[in-house]
């Protein structure tokens, strides 16, 4: 199994930023999977990262806000706020980094798109997102038909000591990508996640299938996080090369 404890607080290490963002009204969704069924959609040299033998795949909904490109001090006039989900699960590198790999990204803002040149997995989409009264309901349908969801998560209490494995399901400092036969690395930082428990009240989706996985069994994990604030994605860099 390995070590498994995660740091709560952000590493610290960035220089160089590409972005600031507010993320704002996020639900997780954790499903636990085999270790085999996500190793095999992995490149070679990653290995599906796992909480006591457990693999997790987590479904992500939230509001990207106050969108700003490295030094500017306004947000981006292209990209504002929009709507973001991302279906992803937890490895680790040769050399031991723990990171996220993204299997989808649905986004409803058309320039985000062009992070695909570093190999994240952006699909353009009609994303919603209402609230009532701590009840979110979030939905989407991918541009071209297939994947979607539908998802209604009731916000519970908050969790002032996260537990280890709430924040092992959380938080990561790093996201490993895929170009050109390299594993890219995109360093994070941001504040500590603001966590409640959460309850799904509703959950129809097919991006689990869409990527090859089982569909999920069982009751999920939730958590929600109503805010982070000026989270900071640094400069993508080739790490290692990603293997057959």
């Amino acid at each position: 199994m390995g070590e498994r404890v995660v740091s709560r607080e952000a590493e610290r290490h960035l220089r160089l930023l590409v972005m600031r963002a507010d993320w704002l009204d996020q639900a997780f969704v954790h499903w636990p999977y085999r270790p085999a069924d996500v190793q095999v959609l992995l490149p070679a040299r990653l290995t599906v990262d796992t909480y006591d033998d457990t693999a997790w795949v987590t479904l992500t909904p939230f509001v990207m806000a106050e969108v700003r490109a490295a030094g500017l001090a306004s947000p981006a006039p292209a990209v504002g706020r929009f709507l973001e989900t991302n279906l992803r699960t937890y490895v680790r590198g040769p050399d031991g980094r723990r990171a996220l790999w993204f299997l989808s990204i649905e986004v409803s803002c058309a320039a985000m798109l062009a992070a695909r040149a570093v190999g994240l997995p952006y699909h353009s989409g009609s994303l919603t997102l209402r609230r009532d009264d701590g009840v979110y309901f979030y939905s989407g349908m991918r541009h071209g038909g297939g994947a979607s969801y539908r998802l209604t998560v009731r916000r519970g209490e908050p969790l002032p000591a996260p537990s280890e494995r709430d924040v092992w399901l959380t938080t990561r400092w790093h996201a490993f990508t895929r170009r050109a036969g390299l594993i890219w690395d995109t360093p994070v930082e941001h504040e500590p996640w603001n966590l409640h428990t959460g309850t799904v009240e509703g959950l129809a989706q097919s991006l689990t299938t869409a990527v090859g996985l089982p569909a999920p069994s069982g009751e999920p994990l939730v958590h929600v996080s109503p805010a982070v604030r000026q989270a900071r994605i640094g400069v993508s860099r080739p790490r290692f090369r990603a293997g057959y």
